[in-house]
């Protein structure tokens, strides 16, 4: 432009140029991310904020660098699209990759304004998105792309427990691009589309002589249901862009609010008669704590967290009268709700989770004990089950348990007993709760008598009545105040909504440390 341009001129060269900075990589590309069953990043700007919120920042980026000549080349935004915008009228940041510039491959520049949107999410106070799709760092660019990662993973643990960090991977995410992600607190996967790995396809072949197909290897399935590093699983971008939006409607803007609370019209002193019915008289017996949790939490709604992962313990959000609460619960579906390394590693993330966003937690217990096993012991389940005894015991939000049935040995404590800071906790009159099992109590403590016994097995079993009737019960612990009270199962949801509003203000001032050092 010349400096005798009028500023209407000057405005109409503005406007012209970033119409054409916003067509990014262009329709050729478009067209083929559309092939490959993909929206564009704007088109997922404008499936997730709400109409016309949506500010972008940095639109004219580009690279400066002079390897390849990359600073005489088109590189709208630098491949990047970030912003700020309103999501359901709550003010949410992100950045988006854009497949269509140079694969979203990630430069200086492009690294720079991410970290910016970072920085300027934490000191506003909102939660802020990343919308994965890239081929990973920009080779052209070498040392100075990896240092744009470096700078990530700073941002992302200095404000990790600040704001809430999203992300979702709805493309390729390989190499040092994965650690970004992994950094923060969720991951949104995309059957088909996701592909996130540390090593590629290639890579497997080239050293192991391996033949692995991206899908196969780091696919959404596999990183929502083998490896755990996945937390969310949709069929399609649609179905991603409403969890992602339904995620954020539980949760604060920031460390510093509590969530926000939602008219959901269902009444805090509601009975439900089905919960005395539900656990099935033989102990042994399975019954599906998802019908639980649906009978008590507002209007039956729960969403879950790692539904795909380690489903012998479920993490997942609900509303009680109407405020959000985070639940960990036994299910006795898988492993009869038994603790592996697993869910441990699954529960002891979500509840400190929770904690640093000040979510109450909800506990429902029915746990037989820790998974037994050579394949638990080698793989360390005494240094994985000791992260729920320190997420439990750290934790400061309200925390509420409810034992349905089984409380037994270590295990009961990794569910928040008393002892480890539970304000309140609540027994159906079918809960159980010993060191271990009444056979294996028996056996231990009754070995010589059995031994003797004129009819062992008949003695076996009357021991195991006896003990049974003196310890598997909510009677004895209830006396010795390890349990506040005893329930009528119908009446959980009333005493749980008056016991979140009692606590609704707690305060807990722990000591003074740089940090604590979590087991590993």
């Amino acid at each position: 432009m010349s400096n005798g341009e009028t500023a209407l001129e000057k405005l109409e060269w503005m406007k012209k140029e970033e119409e054409r900075l916003k067509g990014m990589g262009g329709a050729e590309r478009i067209e083929e991310q559309h092939g490959r069953g993909k929206y564009t990043a704007r088109e997922r700007i404008e499936k997730l904020y709400d109409p016309g919120t949506f500010l972008e920042i940095g639109l004219w980026c580009k690279s400066e660098s002079l390897a390849y000549d990359l600073y005489k080349r088109e590189i709208p935004a630098d491949g990047v699209i970030a912003g700020y915008g309103n999501i359901n009228g709550w003010p949410v940041y992100g950045f988006f990759q854009d497949f269509t510039v140079m694969g979203g491959t990630l430069g200086r520049r492009h690294a720079e304004k991410m970290s910016r949107v970072l920085d300027e999410a934490a000191k506003a106070g909102c939660p802020v998105l990343y919308v994965a799709d890239s081929g990973g760092a920009r080779i052209q660019e070498g040392v100075d792309a990896l240092s744009g990662y470096g700078d990530m993973f700073y941002r992302n643990t200095l404000y990790s427990g600040v704001i809430p960090q999203l992300c979702a991977i709805v493309g390729p995410c390989a190499g040092g691009a994965v650690y970004s992600p992994a950094l923060m607190d969720c991951i949104f996967t995309v059957d088909k589309i996701t592909q996130a790995f540390i090593t590629g396809p290639g890579v497997v072949k080239a050293v192991l002589a391996e033949e692995v197909e991206p899908e196969e290897l780091g696919g959404a399935r596999v990183n929502c249901e083998k490896s755990g590093n996945g937390t969310f699983f949709a069929k399609d971008e649609d179905e991603c862009i409403e969890q992602i939006k339904t995620l954020l409607s539980y949760l604060p803007s920031n460390n510093r609010e509590k969530p926000p609370r939602v008219e959901t019209h269902d009444p805090q002193d509601r009975i439900e008669p089905k919960l005395r019915e539900i656990v099935p008289a033989r102990s042994t017996a399975p019954y599906d704590m998802k019908q639980v949790l649906r009978l008590v939490v507002d209007n039956g709604v729960i969403f879950e967290w790692q539904a795909r992962f380690a489903r012998n313990i479920i993490t997942c959000f609900a509303r009680m009268n109407g405020d959000t609460v985070g639940i960990i619960a036994n299910q006795p579906m898988h492993l009869a709700g038994s603790l592996d390394i697993d869910c441990c590693d699954k529960a002891s993330r979500f509840i400190r989770f929770c904690d640093a966003f000040n979510i109450s937690v909800l506990n429902f217990v029915d746990v037989p004990g820790y998974l037994p096993g050579t394949q638990q012991e080698w793989g360390g389940i005494i240094r994985h089950g000791a992260k729920m005894l320190y997420a439990y015991s750290e934790a400061t939000v309200s925390k509420i348990t409810i034992i349905t049935r089984k409380a037994y040995g270590g295990s009961y404590l990794g569910m928040c007993s008393k002892d480890l800071g539970a304000d309140i906790v609540f027994a159906w009159p079918t809960a159980e709760m010993a060191v271990m099992g009444p056979e294996g109590a028996v056996n231990v403590i009754e070995a010589k008598t059995i031994k003797e016994a004129e009819d062992p097995a008949q003695k076996r079993a009357e021991l195991i009545r006896e003990y049974k009737e003196r310890f598997a019960n909510p009677y004895l612990p209830a006396s010795k105040l390890h349990i506040d009270a005893i329930i009528d199962p119908a009446e959980t949801r009333f005493h749980v909504c008056r016991a979140l509003k009692l606590f609704w203000g707690k305060e807990v001032k722990l000591p003074a440390k740089k940090h604590g050092i979590m087991p590993t």
